[in-house]
């Protein structure tokens, strides 16, 4: 059985000649299961991965977790999860044959009012992949063929799975309106914080200060892709150990990707005059917000999600010209055998991103 408590180990063969591996949520309630489960074959319009590598994603443990949020999902059961994802085209038209492809996880409907005006990133009946239809923690993967990105040659398999998230952290960076010369705080050095930190440097920040709580490893990450300053606050709180480190009180920019509303206040009273204030994480809790200071001190509050399809491109440019400083991300590789071991160094932040490869 593997160590994290929600996944249940297939019994010995249950991934036969007709069957693959796969990491499943099987019902709604806590608990994932690797088990094995019949090949996938595309119908029109998709096209047929062979897997390469897929990350795990705080969503997967919120998914394992069952957490309030993905009550959606329930009529989609039983799944296999894995979004962040890079295959190769195994079966589907001429032109994808033998290419690389990463996943856009959201599978829009083509009908509704957004869609047919050209604003499909409003689609209210998207269906994700891994939580509504089956997704990448398997050795094969069927996608609409509308939902691949290709893959420049030179970028591979790991660097390429990463793309997804740090699409994420990229319209995180953009929605700070970072300028040259700001001053900009990331609170969460999770793999969606530490990637916007590094988006915040490439638009010109002088200085990118990055803090977490009881969160060492991933701060030592931090500290390994050049972020000189990195804070643990779980002994003074932010405010205090910014001012203990000689940080600036201030921020232009400060960019959340923690989860924890009760953080937002202090956030807020982090920012300068005319500062922005990104929430990238994913909340179970309203925050309080004193409105009277945020209007008279020309204060922004920007909720940031998915990325337009417009940003993957410039993603994947940075994967090439950066790729060895967002590799550092990847803190742990396995097989999908011991995917449980991903999970449960995922669940207890000791991870940055593990990176999940199919067995043989």
């Amino acid at each position: 059985m593997s160590a994290f408590p929600f996944v249940i180990a297939p019994s010995s063969g249950a991934a036969g000649e007709q069957s693959m591996l796969a990491l499943r949520k099987v019902a709604a309630a806590p608990g994932i299961a690797l088990v094995g489960t019949a090949r996938p074959r595309p119908a029109a319009g998709e096209v047929l991965l062979r897997m390469e590598a897929a990350g795990i994603c705080g969503t997967d443990i919120h998914i394992a977790e069952w957490t309030p949020g993905y009550e959606s999902m329930a009529s989609c059961l039983p799944v296999t999860l894995g979004h962040e994802a890079a295959g190769i085209v195994i079966e589907g038209p001429d032109a994808w044959l033998g290419r690389r492809a990463v996943l856009r996880p959201s599978v829009l409907c083509g009908r509704c009012e957004a869609c047919l005006s050209g604003r499909s990133g409003s689609c209210r009946a998207r269906r994700g992949i891994g939580i509504h239809r089956s997704g990448a923690f398997a050795s094969e993967i069927v996608v609409p063929e509308a939902n691949l990105v290709a893959v420049p040659e030179d970028i591979d398999a790991e660097l390429a799975a990463l793309t997804e998230p740090l699409t994420v952290s990229h319209e995180a960076a953009r929605n700070a309106a970072i300028e040259p010369g700001d001053r900009v705080l990331v609170v969460g050095p999770g793999p969606i914080g530490l990637a916007a930190a590094h988006f915040a440097r490439k638009a010109g920040a002088r200085r990118v200060v990055v803090a977490g709580r009881r969160d060492e490893p991933r701060l030592a990450c931090a500290r390994a892709m050049g972020f000189a300053d990195c804070l643990d606050t779980a002994d003074a709180g932010l405010t205090r150990s910014l001012a203990d480190a000689g940080l600036p009180a201030e921020h232009d920019a400060v960019i959340e990707a923690t989860g924890v509303a009760a953080l937002v206040p202090e956030l807020i009273s982090l920012l300068a005059p005319f500062g922005r204030l990104v929430i990238a994480g994913i909340h179970a809790a309203p925050a309080q917000v004193d409105l009277t200071a945020l209007v008279r001190r020309h204060q922004r509050i920007v909720g940031s999600y998915r990325a337009p399809l417009s940003a993957w491109p410039e993603v994947l440019a940075a994967l090439a010209d950066d790729g060895e400083v967002l590799r550092r991300l990847v803190s742990h590789r396995l097989p999908l055998s011991r995917i449980g071991e991903g999970f449960m160094a995922m669940a207890s932040r000791q991870a940055v991103k593990v990176m999940v490869t199919p067995d043989g």
